[in-house]
């Protein structure tokens, strides 16, 4: 049985509560069965007190005062009950009228009733107790206050006409019996009401819970259809509950349901049992046996504990190296263009000198034009270089690195090969830490930024430093020099192709270092310092 909200403004069953509410206003048709069953309820008892008044009211000390009272009034009671249930069924407009007309009509039948039979102990008043609960089920607090102070009076003002037909030999203590009556009314009434309200609320949220599990579904829904990759839902016993549309073009299989992993592929069976055992391992590629397509597999828990449903995602290799592949195109067509611009000034400037030499005669003169070829040769050698270290960047061999004897080992060979003291580089920061990188990527990242950081240093004793931080799963090499830094205006260009401040670089030793550091997983910027410059190379999952 629903109930309505005992403010002033429309329910979420659009019942208003503030005043008569007209015929145009929305009622919520559980309120209109609950309304119609409590008449039923009525009728039923105003047909029994009809047919007792029949037969031999007495034998219940009913009708005793006034017997023929008695009877009229309980035909009067089923014509009024026959009559309220012919409007609650037809006429669905005046919620609020037509039950203060069930409430009242009640009242008057049951004092009538009450007068007719001459004493309270008949019972005939907690009749009234029902009609009151379900008034205030169905109404607000004002409501329910009212209708218990109705039946409250009604049922004074009848013992109060008892006592004055009565006169002298009244029982007086009926006056008392009622006055307990009305107190059970008012009691009966707001503690019902007062459960009614806690059971509306409750209702309430969960209605508006159930809205927001609907629109989640259908976002989840909508989410899974539209998304590029692949989805399987799979329960903890192995069954397929959902499988999206990619997932059926990747898996070559139609979802049906009931059907377990093992039957749509073997090996991604096989990969669930293995993610089971171990949650934590890595994305794995394997090819559908059906669709002939190769796809990269992870899996993820979806709540619970132990053997818990997982989601598996499943995504088309063939996709992801066309995408890579166009990012690599695209990067390459803006490094050739650049390569080609490069590489004009020198050429330029060795035609011209080689043109020079051929005409002039002095040895001093051919000397100095010779030096211009070679040192523009060099530059273009080296150019040649550098770009052959980015098309390394794809053919890395990841491994476990230990920090503390590879630094030891690249500043021994740094400082032989650049003809420097053995105190040049500093080493400082946290040890015993290691992480997953290529070696010959992470030696050449470091070669660059430790080469940039001597040349425009101090080039004292530990003019440049390796620090080693680590901080949670992070970890950090910094490499610190004690130069004047980088200008903020030129901080945007830094890692640019070919952007250089010195006249002899080739601009790309810190593009490569980043596409270096990117290839295998992890970061390089620039952070400013007070004095010097510091580039920070750093990944998570390190130990």
């Amino acid at each position: 049985m629903s109930t309505t909200a005992a403010n002033s403004t429309p329910t979420r069953d659009g019942l208003t509560l503030s005043g008569l509410p007209d015929r145009d206003q929305p009622v919520a048709p559980s309120l209109w069965t609950s309304l119609r069953y409590f008449n039923v309820y009525r009728l039923i008892v105003a047909a029994f007190l009809a047919v007792l008044g029949l037969v031999n009211p007495a034998a219940l000390g009913l009708g005793e005062t006034a017997p023929q009272l008695f009877v009229s009034s309980s035909f009067a009671y089923v014509a009024a009950a026959a009559l309220l249930h012919v409007v609650v069924v037809r006429l669905r407009h005046w919620f609020r009228i037509q039950l203060a007309l069930h409430v009242v009509t009640d009242v008057v039948a049951t004092t009538v009733l009450m007068y007719a039979s001459g004493d309270l102990r008949n019972g005939l008043g907690i009749m009234l107790l029902i009609s009151l609960a379900v008034a205030a089920m169905l109404g607000d607090r004002r409501l329910t206050l009212l209708f218990a102070s109705v039946a409250t009076i009604a049922v004074l003002l009848e013992q109060s006409l008892g006592f004055v037909r009565a006169g002298v030999g009244h029982n007086n203590a009926s006056l008392f019996q009622g006055a307990i009556l009305g107190v059970a009314y008012f009691v009966t009434a707001l503690i019902t009401n007062w459960l009614a309200q806690l059971v509306l609320k409750h209702e309430d949220n969960a209605r508006l819970h159930a809205i927001e599990l609907h629109n989640q579904e259908r976002i989840n829904a909508l989410v899974m259809q539209d998304t590029d990759d692949g989805i399987v839902v799979v329960s903890d016993d192995g069954i397929v509950r959902q499988v999206n549309k990619r997932a059926e073009q990747l898996l070559g299989h139609r979802f049906e349901e009931g059907r377990t992993v093992e039957e749509y592929s073997s090996e991604l069976a096989s990969m669930l049992d293995a993610w089971h055992r171990a949650p934590g391992i890595a994305p794995i590629r394997l090819e559908m046996q059906h669709s002939g397509v190769r796809v990269r597999v992870r899996c993820q828990t979806i709540g619970g504990a132990g053997r818990a449903s997982a989601l598996i995602f499943l995504e088309d290799l063939s996709t992801l190296e066309a995408e890579a592949q166009a990012d690599k195109l695209v990067a390459l067509g803006r490094l050739t263009a650049n390569i080609a611009h490069e590489i004009r000034n020198p050429l330029s400037a060795i035609t011209h000198a080689a043109d020079l030499m051929m005409e002039e005669k002095r040895a001093e003169s051919r000397e100095r034009l010779a030096r211009i070829i070679r040192d523009n040769a060099l530059r273009l050698d080296r150019m040649v270089k550098d770009v052959l270290e980015l098309n390394r960047r794809d053919r890395m061999q990841s491994e476990e690195i230990a920090l503390d004897s590879f630094l030891a080992t690249f500043i021994d060979d740094f400082v032989r090969n650049e003809n420097l003291s053995s105190d040049a580089i500093a080493l400082q920061g946290q040890s015993g830490l290691s992480v997953q990188f290529d070696r010959v990527h992470l030696h050449q990242i470091l070669w660059n930024l430790v080469r940039n950081g001597w040349r425009y240093g101090a080039k004292q004793p530990g003019s440049v430093v390796i620090r080693r931080v680590s901080v949670g799963s992070r970890v950090e090499l910094q490499v610190i020099d004690d130069g004047p830094g980088i200008p903020a205006e030129v901080r945007p260009q830094l890692f640019e192709p070919f952007f250089t401040t010195d006249s002899r670089g080739t601009g790309l030793g810190l593009y490569i270092s980043r596409e270096l550091a990117s290839a295998n997983g992890a970061q390089l910027d620039y952070q400013p310092a007070g004095v010097g410059s510091v580039f920070r190379l750093y990944w998570q999952g390190a130990k």
